[in-house]
């Protein structure tokens, strides 16, 4: 008579070395977090850490990340200190409300927003506006490389939001306010949950500013519902010529769906949007900038291609397909520097995860930073190296790029910031034909996103398509009369 094989027991989950008492691995992550977890890969697939005193499973092998984001999603929600800290400001947009009904309606409601098709609607704006504000810097003089990416990307944002309409004293305090909230938002994520409860100034400065926030895009949606609809695109539009769409914005479908959100949600959606768009999206620029910079080859070729493509007219959004070269260089800066280093799920229940037991309530914790910088997938992870993505190489890392994530919580945005990163690169060198780091070479610092601690360069020699730009910019405002003050 055969007897049934009992079931293999979990295998023990070893813990990282370096732990202390009462903070656990926390110094490490906070002195040093992008050594510490790409370390973890060392001591096992799974690897127990402890944030003070409540430990969290790290996840360093990309196949047992796919089970926890794809085949047993059900399992891993949402969750953990990071999802926590933005719940509490940033309400119930898609990147943090909980699984469930509501998260599958608003994904449905904001698909249609980020398709394609959509998205090469509002191209034609974006460009325009981004020439507009790369046209105007000085020549030769030192820039703050990621503050200037991050300011360009919000103002191309707010274009595809909410249309090239939008009054100028709404983009103006959107741009001087997210600066601040995003800082904000990062102190939250970072420090003890009891701490953030504290009535301090800096929080009460930082609930205030998101207040203002939700103000602002309040006025923004009155502005859209307060304004005749569009005509009808003409065979002009369908030709790529400026349009009557550029007006309104991606938000307008949110606006005009048959289950319209609430003024809440609506609200909630749009911070999420505009966080997202702004941290990852400028980060990833300002390490592309710096990386061509060191690597003159590289923007030989960029120039080059976009030369091949341009022939000497401006960039128009049917040329991003057209710029392979260009998208391989954005797919690098993404895999090497992030954008998100650090993500975190929470167990439902009890689950086996690679033959680790996981307790149910844990906090599950998987990096796309490690696994960008997997020596197995990734060959000389340090080295930048476009190369990776030609159609030759690029099958053999799919697995472990997931800057984007995976499954039913990927990011909703990808298309859209694919389109945003190839606008801003491709309107900079075509503005600028030189490029020079002015401050010693930037150091990782990870908070959310991996950013550069500190990023000045130069951009000099204005081109003639800068210079068309910027002629155009003067006559557009000798012409136009000033807005006024507090306008709807």
């Amino acid at each position: 008579m055969n007897t049934p094989h009992p079931a293999p027991a979990p295998a023990p989950t070893p813990t990282a070395p370096g732990g202390l008492p009462i903070v656990g691995h926390a110094h490490h992550l906070a002195r040093t977090p992008l050594s510490f977890i790409t370390s973890l890969r060392e001591h096992g697939s799974v690897v127990r850490i402890r944030i003070g005193t409540t430990p969290a499973y790290v996840v360093t092998d990309p196949v047992l990340t796919r089970q926890v984001l794809v085949t047993d999603a059900a399992h891993f929600t949402k969750g953990g200190k990071i999802i926590d800290a933005l719940r509490v400001f940033f309400g119930d947009g898609l990147a943090t409300v909980a699984d469930g009904d509501t998260h599958l309606r608003n994904r449905r409601l904001l698909q249609p927003m980020f398709n394609k098709a959509h998205i090469a609607t509002r191209t034609d704006a974006m460009i325009d506006q981004v020439a507009s504000m790369v046209a105007a810097w000085e020549d030769g003089e030192p820039r703050d490389v990621f503050a200037d990416m991050n300011d360009v990307t919000l103002a191309a944002f707010l274009v595809a939001l909410f249309g090239t309409d939008l009054p100028g004293h709404l983009q103006g305090e959107f741009t001087s306010l997210m600066p601040a909230i995003m800082r904000g938002t990062i102190r939250q994520t970072i420090l003890p949950s009891w701490v953030t409860r504290l009535p301090l100034p800096a929080h009460r400065a930082h609930a205030a500013r998101v207040d203002r926030l939700r103000t602002l895009i309040d006025q923004a949606i009155d502005h859209h519902a307060g304004r005749p609809l569009p005509p009808p695109p003409t065979s002009a539009d369908a030709a790529g010529c400026p349009h009557a769409a550029g007006r309104t914005g991606l938000f307008e479908t949110l606006l005009n769906a048959p289950d319209p959100l609430t003024r809440q949600q609506l609200q909630d959606e749009a911070i999420t949007l505009l966080t997202g768009a702004i941290e990852t999206t400028g980060t990833t620029l300002a390490w592309t900038l710096y990386e061509i910079s060191r690597h003159p080859e590289i923007e030989r070729r960029l120039r080059a291609e976009l030369a091949s493509v341009c022939a000497g007219r401006p960039l128009r959004g049917d040329d991003l397909d057209r710029l392979p070269f260009a998208r391989q260089v954005l797919q690098e800066a993404v895999r090497k520097y992030g954008p998100a280093w650090m993500v975190t799920r929470t167990a439902t229940r009890d689950i086996d995860l690679g033959g680790h037991r996981i307790p149910q309530g844990a906090d599950v914790v998987w990096s796309p930073y490690l696994h960008q910088h997997d020596p197995d997938h990734f060959p000389d992870p340090e080295t930048f190296d476009p190369g990776r993505w030609t159609a030759e190489r690029a099958p053999r890392t799919r697995g472990s790029f997931l800057a984007f994530g995976d499954g039913r919580r990927k990011c909703v945005g990808e298309n859209f910031a694919w389109t945003e990163l190839q606008i801003i690169l491709a309107t900079v060198l075509r503005s600028w034909s030189r490029l020079d780091l002015a401050s010693r070479p930037p150091r990782a610092q990870a908070v959310v996103t991996v950013k550069p601690d500190r990023l000045t360069m130069a951009f000099s020699g204005r081109t003639s398509q800068c210079r068309e730009t910027t002629a155009q910019a003067g006559t557009t405002t000798g012409t136009s009369e000033p807005e006024p003050a507090g306008s709807n």
